[in-house]
């Protein structure tokens, strides 16, 4: 919480019509000082906040000095998705959490980037809702990313996240618990079943046992519940060709290189969708590349699978002294990126 600063965005126009008087936009800055490094910005998703390298930080296994993204080489920002109730101020939270889209976030975020005087970034990064954010900010900004990185989403809400946002939303608004029961759901729907059975690791089937799950569950799951009402219609609200043209017509405007990732066992994005979205785009503009890879731990694996997200992202996140261009190949028959 220590370094996090905040932006006052006044009579923010929103994309259905209205006018919020006031939003907080709060954000923290890690590695280098502005103005002095290439600049990447990271998304967070669902359930992160600005918090993500250092000893607490969602992804301090990718962001920190000599890792893949090395904050001895760039400066990182990260926002704080509006109401998401990560600086604890009461009066930040957002109770009119339906009248927000994903491309409101993406317009705060880059209003925000503009009043701390940065006019492009190297790199914009994100996975799940963060990815989303990512695929927006592209959009309306076209030719201010050199590199776009969606991990594990889509430019769209898939008919599974519709039903989901749904079935939670319903939980946080009826239930006696709606938090804790809200949560119980995403964290069991979230994941594939391996990964459920290892977090657990219940080795007898006696009603005792039960009490591990339980707890373990709820341990997980402090979340204020208008923090978690925002986060989650946020994602109802995906659709990148909303009152626009056609995806295709969409991404000739963009100048970036765009790097899909796509989790083979994740469910709410299916990768089909993405090798499908990848071919899409590489028959109109020839900087696209597409990585897929398997993982137990379901949606969570771009946060666990440290080894493997390195790998991926280190020929991107190259020192620009000695990175002449992004050694990438495209071959169609498995829609991989090579060194």
């Amino acid at each position: 919480m220590k370094n996090i600063r905040t932006i006052d965005l006044q009579n923010f126009n929103l994309e259905k019509g209205k006018q919020q008087e006031i939003i907080s936009l709060s954000y923290q800055i890690t590695g280098h000082p502005i103005g002095t490094a290439p600049i990447i910005v990271v998304n967070h998703s669902l359930t992160g906040n600005s918090n993500i390298c250092g000893r607490n930080g969602w992804w301090n296994g990718i962001i920190g000095e000599n890792k893949s993204i090395n904050t001895a080489i760039y400066t990182i920002i990260t926002f704080n998705i509006p109401g998401n109730g990560y600086n604890e101020n009461e009066e930040d939270l957002i109770s009119n959490y339906r009248d927000f889209t994903i491309r409101d976030i993406a317009s705060m975020y880059w209003e925000g980037l503009f009043r701390l005087h940065v006019s492009s970034v190297f790199a914009v990064i994100g996975g799940g809702l963060g990815g989303s954010i990512a695929w927006e900010m592209a959009a309306l900004q076209p030719k201010r990313i050199e590199n776009l990185i969606p991990i594990a989403t889509d430019w769209k809400a898939t008919d599974r996240i519709l039903a989901t946002v749904l079935l939670q939303e319903q939980l946080l608004n009826y239930s006696e618990d709606p938090l804790i029961d809200a949560r119980y759901y995403a964290n069991l729907y979230y994941r594939n079943s391996d990964y459920v059975n290892q977090i657990f690791k219940r080795s007898n089937l006696d009603t005792s046992s039960i009490e591990i799950i339980e707890k373990c569950i709820s341990e997980k799951n402090q979340f204020k519940i208008k923090g978690f009402r925002m986060m989650n219609y946020l994602m109802k609200s995906n659709d990148l060709t909303r009152n626009r043209r056609d995806f295709s017509s969409i991404i000739k405007t963009i100048t970036a290189s765009i790097f899909l990732i796509g989790i083979e066992t994740e469910g709410f994005f299916s990768t089909e969708g993405n090798r499908n979205m990848a071919l899409q785009m590489i028959k109109i503009k020839p900087n696209v590349f597409y990585k897929e890879f398997k993982s137990e731990f379901g949606f969570d694996a771009y946060l666990k699978e440290v080894e493997t997200i390195s790998a991926i992202l280190q020929p991107i996140f190259k020192t620009k002294s000695i990175r002449t261009q992004n050694q990438f190949t495209y071959s169609q028959a498995n829609y991989s990126m090579f060194t």
